[in-house]
C-alpha cells in the first residue's frame, strides 16, 4: 500500500509539473504572438499560436487524466 501511495504522488507532481510546463508554453506563445503582431513578423505570430495550441492540447490531456483517475477511484 505504502508503494502505491508512493506512485500516485509521483504521478501527481507529474501532473502539476506538466501543467506548470504548459502555463509558461501558453505565456510564452502569447508574447511571440504580439511580438509578431507588433513587428508585423506573420512567422512569429504563427509560431506563438502554436506554442499556445500545444499548451492547450497538455491541458486538455491531463484534464482527462485527472477524469480517468477519479472514474477509476
Amino acid at each position: 500500500m505504502f508503494f502505491l501511495s508512493l506512485e500516485i504522488a509521483k504521478v501527481n507532481n507529474m501532473s502539476i509539473e506538466n501543467r506548470v510546463e504548459a502555463t509558461a508554453k501558453n505565456i510564452e506563445g502569447k508574447v511571440q504572438e504580439v511580438i509578431g503582431e507588433v513587428t508585423g513578423n506573420p512567422s512569429d505570430k504563427a509560431e506563438g499560436k502554436a506554442k499556445q495550441a500545444e499548451a492547450h492540447v497538455i491541458h486538455t490531456t491531463e484534464n482527462i487524466k485527472d477524469e480517468l483517475k477519479k472514474a477509476i477511484d
